[in-house]
């Protein structure tokens, strides 16, 4: 089986492939770090993660770049208001994504680079671009792009921008030019520009390098002229993607990426993200409110990437029951009695050939995560439905069967090594529950209702659950 994705480019579903097996050569286009980054970036970053452990599980080499913006309108906005350097404003706020990331359970990138520290190759493409009668300088010492120059333009958006419902998404720069449709490369140092540092030398005065052109120049030097794929959200496609697909094949002459991929919004309890409305939540904010990130991280993958994600607090809480849900199969699979010789298999071998087949089929078309998840929890039901109607006994070799599949699935959702990474407890903690579980199964074993209660109250207090089972007592941390 192979894997298909959507392609913004081509308009069609078609299968993924690389220029170089087994490398695959990704670039994401990552946040601006002028602020804290939400749960509608969130939306867009977990599916380029669930991408990189998919390419991972299907034996490719992912090479996956993120870009970090950190010179633009916004960030020096924010350090000019917050009175201090450009450098010193954005680098708290890559400190913050790169640990939210963390929290939900994201796999590092090859690299995360930031615009300001290539700013050097920004002005060498800028010169490309000029030889090649691409690009060209306005009275005030800034450069544009000539969009006039560039024939394939609009080839993946299909909006040439030659008209006004195209002009009036074409960035309003503050800058002449020669035609409203062309884009600035590099901008002109302004007084807030050198009072945040954020100006670099170049062949035609002070400035700084514009956002479209940041992109390029970082993906190109990380992965080479031609990326096997580029992803981002849908409010990129046009003019952000558009204009990097020009600078870059303007300036390459080869194809700027074999495939593009394009996430839809977040919505949170059926509206827009705004801050006018309070419903802009950050993952601290939400792992303050209780909620754990295996929760957050499993209503973020829960729809696929091009589908409508409802982000709701009654959702969330259902993502913490199905959480749980594998935790406690996780946990039989471990601590199942093993059957005695000769006892008949109770069919986990079969369970676990059709969960996974249903498993890679569903991402294998177009990352359909829903669809995958609907296989993983058809796994659950049938595995203990087969645990139950066996007494809990199953053969050592079954048992091993499904907790492999089970640790496969969740490579790529990695939602139990979220989990269980979370509710780690140290040796003592263990030691004293462990202890008092086994208390309390003396209690009633000698009918002392009262004893038996008051540990699991003392427990309870603790935070630990316990669940009794006919294999015993089982705990966790709540």
């Amino acid at each position: 089986m192979a894997l298909r994705l959507f392609d913004s480019l081509t308009k069609t579903v078609r299968p993924f492939d690389v220029a170089e097996p087994p490398i695959a050569r990704v670039y994401g286009c990552g946040p601006t770090i002028y602020g804290r980054a939400h749960i509608g970036n969130f939306r867009t970053f977990i599916a380029y993660d669930v991408l990189h452990r998919y390419l991972e599980w299907k034996g490719f080499e992912p090479h996956f770049v993120l870009n970090l913006t950190d010179v633009d309108d916004k960030t020096i906005k924010g350090a000019a208001d917050a009175g201090v350097s450009l450098e010193a404003f954005t680098t708290p706020h890559e400190h913050s994504f790169l640990a939210d990331a963390d929290t939900l359970g994201m796999r590092p990138f090859l690299t995360t680079p930031r615009a300001t520290a290539h700013v050097d190759e920004m002005v060498r493409w800028i010169e490309r671009l000029e030889d090649k009668g691409l690009a060209y300088l306005a009275d005030d010492g800034s450069v544009y792009f000539r969009i006039a120059a560039f024939e394939k333009y609009g080839q993946l958006s299909g909006n040439r921008a030659d008209g006004e419902s195209g002009r009036s998404r074409i960035d309003s720069d503050e800058y002449d030019k020669d035609d409203v449709r062309d884009f600035v490369l590099w901008k002109a140092a302004r007084d807030v520009d050198r009072q945040v540092g954020a100006v670099w030398p170049s062949p035609w005065g002070e400035g700084r390098p514009g956002w479209h052109l940041e992109c390029s120049v970082l993906s190109i030097g990380a992965l080479g002229d031609t990326l096997d794929l580029h992803l981002g959200g849908e409010d990129l496609l046009f003019p952000h993607h558009e204009n990097e697909i020009a600078q870059s094949e303007g300036a390459t002459g080869k194809t700027f990426a074999r495939a593009w991929m394009h996430t839809k919004h977040l919505r949170v309890e059926g509206q827009k993200m705004s801050k006018s409305l309070g419903n802009v939540y950050t993952i601290p904010e939400l792992v303050e409110r209780g909620h754990a990130p295996a929760a957050i991280r499993h209503l973020l993958v829960s729809a696929q990437y091009r589908k409508d994600l409802n982000f709701t607090f009654d959702g969330l809480e259902g993502s913490a029951r199905a959480v749980q849900r594998l935790e406690a199969l996780h946990r039989r699979l471990h601590d199942e009695t093993t059957a005695e010789p000769g006892q008949p298999e109770v069919g986990l071998a079969e369970i676990t050939r059709t969960a996974l087949a249903d498993f890679e089929t569903a991402l294998d078309d177009d990352l359909n995560t829903s669809g995958a998840l609907a296989a993983l929890f058809v796994f659950l039901r049938d595995v203990n439905a087969a645990l139950d109607g066996s007494g809990g006994r199953a053969a050592s070799a079954e048992l091993a069967t499904a907790r492999d599949a089970l640790a496969s699935m969740d490579r790529v959702f990695g939602l139990l090594e979220l989990a269980l990474a979370d509710t780690q407890v140290d040796d003592d903690l263990a030691s004293w529950v462990e202890d008092m579980i086994a208390q309390r199964k003396q209690a009633r074993e000698d009918r002392d209702w009262g004893r038996a209660d008051a540990i699991r109250d003392e427990l309870t207090e603790r935070g630990i659950v316990l669940e009794d089972t006919a294999q015993g007592t089982r705990w966790k941390q709540g």
